[in-house]
């Protein structure tokens, strides 16, 4: 609508402009108690709910901290869309296929540019390629970017989700039932896949790190517009937290390796596959997920008539990340 462009537009000029206005808005309420969600593929929360960083911050004004796991971005999608948190851990195609099917969120920071995600064989299996899959049962967490990023390697192998049998199971099920031979293969997510091939051998068949979209840290639409500058302190403290994984790799490995019960060996595989160094969230991640789209839409996984760039743009919300004044490392 002519309204929502034209504030979208005034935004973006600010931004490009370098003033960026946080305002809370009149009368809104205190925040009694924040609810962020931890994650195995996000090292960044697990440093800062290990530290105590968030609690240390949000004490200064009596808010109390929850956290809650989530398993893949399909559950925090589920927590966000229900209000169980306020900030969810997902990859940003997730985050454009939640937002298209009507979940109001705003990715607001990158928590990692990960390879967090390939598809995965038994050791002794026959599939080597894609185009193997043909006829066989393919493990898959719904709403992920390892479902994603299986569809998009069917997409272009020439091939689609009817040429497979697909087995819908949460990403440790997935791992489990590839290691018991229950599936043929498996749409693997980072720890368990990073586990699977140190300990069980398992083969990465196909793997294509520009398929893996980024890690957005996404909050309630409703959340940010009540409160703008707690979303602004939540994200100083990522980036507490981003400069001190950076600073201290075998922290962030042991770190990983307690929450998520991994040696440390499975650990520091996952973090090889997982850079760090640019939270700001921006055009590339814009890009990265459009081009995600497309075959969302093909595989009707989002409706036809979705405009995936419009969507795009009501995802990615920039204004507070570059309040920070970031700079992102050297790549």
């Amino acid at each position: 609508m002519p309204v929502r462009l034209s504030r979208r537009r005034l935004l973006q000029a600010g931004v490009a402009g370098g003033v960026v206005v946080l305002t809370r808005r009149a009368g809104a309420a205190s925040l009694d108690t924040l609810r962020l969600d931890y994650a195995y593929y996000n090292p960044v929360a697990l440093v800062l709910k290990d530290k105590g960083w968030v609690e240390e911050e949000f004490g200064k004004t009596s808010t109390k901290v929850e956290w809650v796991l989530s398993l893949g971005s399909n559950k925090a999608l589920e927590f966000l869309n229900g209000s169980v948190v306020d900030f969810g851990s997902t990859a940003g195609s997730a985050a454009l296929m939640a937002r298209a099917n009507g979940n109001p969120i705003k990715g607001v920071y990158i928590y990692s540019r990960p390879e967090w995600t390939a598809l995965v064989t038994a050791k002794d299996s026959p599939i080597h390629k894609v185009q193997d899959l043909k006829g066989k049962r393919v493990a898959v967490t719904r709403g992920t970017d390892p479902h994603i990023f299986l569809l998009r390697a069917l997409d272009r192998a020439g091939m689609s989700t009817p040429d497979i049998q697909m087995v819908l199971l949460q990403h440790p099920d997935g791992k489990t039932a590839l290691v018991r031979g229950d599936v043929d293969a498996w749409a693997g997510l980072d720890p368990y896949m990073a586990q699977t091939e140190l300990e069980d051998g398992s083969r990465l068949f196909f793997r294509d790190p520009s398929l893996n979209t980024y890690g957005f840290l996404n909050t309630r639409e409703a959340f940010a517009k009540e409160h703008p500058d707690e979303v602004l302190r939540v994200l100083r403290v990522y980036e507490r937290g981003r400069q001190w994984a950076l600073a201290n790799p075998e922290g962030v490995r042991d770190i990983l390796a307690s929450a998520a019960k991994l040696t440390p060996a499975v650990a520091a595989k996952e973090l090889e596959r997982t850079d760090l160094k640019n939270p700001v969230i921006g055009a590339e991640h814009r890009n990265a997920i459009i081009a995600a789209g497309d075959v969302l839409k093909k595989a009707e996984v989002v409706p036809a008539d979705t405009d995936i760039t419009a969507t795009a743009d009501q995802l990615i919300d920039p204004q507070y990340v570059t309040k920070l004044d970031i700079k992102a490392a050297a790549k």
